[in-house]
């Protein structure tokens, strides 16, 4: 990846402007400097429990280390132990952090310093599905509902503008809002 080298302008809401500036440079320039691989390991902890694990993700190519260890299980009244947020939870919480992403650096590329800033995702599933007790009711959710709650020094048209680019360009919304082909095996262990 090409090298990003910090400027000593006042970052806005926590961005340092003209490295992202550069970022968008960089990938512009050439294309496979934005190539960025993710990879999470879940391993079973008992019950409803697993942990997801994550070693690294790939950034042009590279392999660049990180760790982290993300509990996952399901409350009482589903089986679980109430020791961590379920897997739902942890997808709306994905898709809400993505986004705020969007959001924070897209005010800041305008020079928008944000007050404060609120994704509240929420659904319902109808167990039926995953229970497999009815084969016509689905698995999983007919709708989700997103509400952005966000103050700042940006006008209401700046704030519908990144609104309407976070919803065009953020990975993790457009990944629950659009088909993704995923290719799932299975290998048995001996």
């Amino acid at each position: 990846m090409t090298t990003i080298t910090t400027e000593t302008a006042q970052p806005v809401n926590g961005i340092d402007v003209a490295v992202l500036h550069q970022v968008v440079r960089a990938v512009s320039d050439d294309p496979s400097q934005g190539k960025v691989g993710f990879r999470v390991k879940n391993t079973w902890d008992g019950q409803t429990r697993s942990v997801a694990e994550i070693d690294h993700f790939t950034l042009a190519g590279k392999r660049i280390a990180r760790r982290f260890r993300v509990p996952v299980d399901e409350p009482i009244e589903l089986l679980g132990r109430n020791t961590a947020p379920n897997p739902q939870e942890l997808l709306m919480a994905s898709v809400n952090a993505c986004m705020m992403v969007g959001y924070v650096a897209g005010a800041a590329a305008r020079g928008i310093t944000i007050e404060s800033l609120e994704i509240e995702t929420s659904g319902e599933l109808d167990l039926r599905g995953f229970l497999g007790i009815d084969a016509a009711v689905k698995p999983g959710y007919d709708s989700l509902r997103l509400v952005v709650r966000i103050k700042g020094d940006g006008t209401d048209e700046e704030f519908q503008e990144i609104h309407r680019t976070v919803l065009k360009t953020s990975p993790n919304y457009f990944n629950i809002t659009q088909p993704v082909r995923v290719d799932a095996s299975l290998e048995v262990t001996e």
